[in-house]
């Protein structure tokens, strides 16, 4: 069949990576492939938030010779949601006895739900994420909420985005980390040099180490020796130390781990 023949309807007019707009623009669609000369119509308007994902397939889009066409540059936009009228069409056309408004902002759904009542839906329900809801024959009710959020896939785990583990991984990622190791005798004593891994925090270099080994050797001849053989108060005196130190020579905020070992 000419190429000048063919239309095909594809996923991903908002940039997502997956789907087959976007393996075509990469040429790794395993059926469909593009050439100079063919054009491509997005039929929907950019959703605030994917500006770049579909700025970038565009591009390649465009690296591919292919002409790219918006509803920017044409009247080509089909809107995938409904207007009132054809919303009071549909309620028309069901006559349900419950609406659960689920898509859209609070005043969508909102105003979605106010709309189902003036088309005589008996229960029209304004729900938010978590909201559990009982159907039975006397209609429908927000009954209980259950945790929501988004979580994320690391490895074989999955996590949630604003736990402590990945919170700690971005602060790596920006500040760094400082792993310290204490020998000291049963004195209390240093029974040999503070031992110090930088990670993230400077290149190879001999001098920050040593100054930071030398600050963590005379805090700990200053202990008291009571303190000296409490493992927390050792601990919190060298996070201070390593705090203060490396806030004054790099000014960040690395995470930092303390290891005491006693002899």
């Amino acid at each position: 069949m000419p190429r000048d023949k063919i239309l095909l309807i594809c996923t991903g007019s908002q940039g997502e990576p997956r789907a087959a707009l976007a393996r075509i623009a990469r040429d790794d669609h395993p059926n469909v492939t593009l050439e100079e000369g063919d054009v491509v119509i997005f039929s929907s308007r950019v959703i605030p938030g994917n500006e770049k994902a579909i700025g970038r397939l565009q591009n390649a889009l465009v690296r591919l010779g292919v002409e790219v066409v918006t509803e920017a540059d044409h009247f080509v936009h089909v809107s995938g949601h409904p207007a009132r009228d054809e919303l009071v069409r549909m309620y028309q056309m069901i006559r349900p006895r419950i609406a659960i408004p689920v898509h859209g902002e609070a005043r969508h759904l909102a105003a979605h739900a106010e709309l189902a009542r003036t088309c005589q839906v008996n229960d029209a329900l304004v729900i938010e994420n978590g909201d559990m809801i009982r159907l039975d024959g006397e209609g429908a009710a927000i009954v209980d909420e259950v945790p929501v959020g988004r979580i994320a896939q690391d490895g074989k785990s999955l996590l949630p985005l604003g736990g402590g583990v990945l919170q700690q991984r971005r602060r790596l990622g920006s500040d760094g980390s400082v792993v310290t190791t204490l020998i000291v005798d049963r004195r209390g004593w240093l029974a040999a040099p503070p031992q110090i891994s930088m990670i993230g925090l400077a290149e190879a270099n001999a001098a920050p180490v040593a100054a930071l080994r030398d600050a963590l050797a005379d805090a700990m001849e200053g202990l008291p020796a009571p303190m000296r053989h409490d493992d927390n108060a050792v601990r919190d005196m060298a996070r201070r130390v390593v705090r203060r130190e490396l806030r004054e020579r790099f000014g960040k905020r690395p995470l930092i781990e303390i290891q005491l070992v006693r002899l």
